[in-house]
């Protein structure tokens, strides 16, 4: 859990509109938006690596952004929008936050354990919205399959979360489906040619 947030060196953006942003992307800098308990949405400009690195494996990662001119924000990022192909972020939404709150965000789900022999699992719920203080939202939901037979579908009843952790989404909410391997496998169908594909080899030929 996140209880330290990670510091990120920020400057106030002065300069809007496509242009200016790409401008920026080019100069290693991030556009972001802070917003929150009220206040007008603050724009910044944030070290790309940097923000690379916070928020690669954690998009709900709390932030403390040391603004130039000795102000700090402590945020937790909501949306975080990457590069399509290469690595790299490109804007991120953050939200304003303060050590007592809680607030509601969407955690991914990930699977532990040792499977039964013979089943497969597979994620009915990407992601499950939880309730958690500010300074511990967990990175990851996790979802453990030992010992689960087949034919089980796990909901959000069935998951332990963290200490702290509330579940907002109904708990009757499947998220993973352990299933017997030998049955998914049979009901895939065998690839069978595409209509015309006959004919494009003949005229091929």
């Amino acid at each position: 859990m996140a209880n330290n947030a990670i510091t990120l060196k920020a400057q106030d953006r002065t300069e809007f509109g496509k242009g200016s942003a790409r401008q920026a992307r080019r100069a290693g800098q991030v556009p972001a938006v802070v917003y929150g308990h009220g206040t007008e949405p603050r724009h910044v400009l944030l070290e790309e690596h940097a923000t690379r690195m916070a928020l690669r494996s954690n998009d709900n990662a709390l932030v403390e952004l040391d603004i130039a001119g000795g102000e700090t924000l402590l945020a937790l990022a909501k949306d975080v929008q990457r590069h399509p192909i290469r690595p790299g972020v490109q804007h991120v939404d953050f939200l304003l936050v303060n050590r007592n709150e809680r607030v509601d965000v969407e955690v991914p789900v990930t699977v532990i354990g040792e499977a039964t022999p013979g089943t497969i699992h597979m994620i009915e719920a990407a992601t499950v919205m939880v309730s958690a203080p500010a300074v511990s939202v967990p990175e990851t939901i996790e979802v453990d399959v030992t010992g689960i037979d087949a034919g089980t579908v796990l909901t959000i009843a069935d998951i332990t979360l963290p200490k702290g952790v509330e579940a907002v989404a109904d708990a009757e909410t499947a998220v993973v489906n352990v299933a017997n391997e030998h049955a998914v496998a049979s009901e895939v169908p065998e690839d069978a040619p595409a209509e015309g594909d006959d004919e494009a080899e003949a005229e091929a030929e």
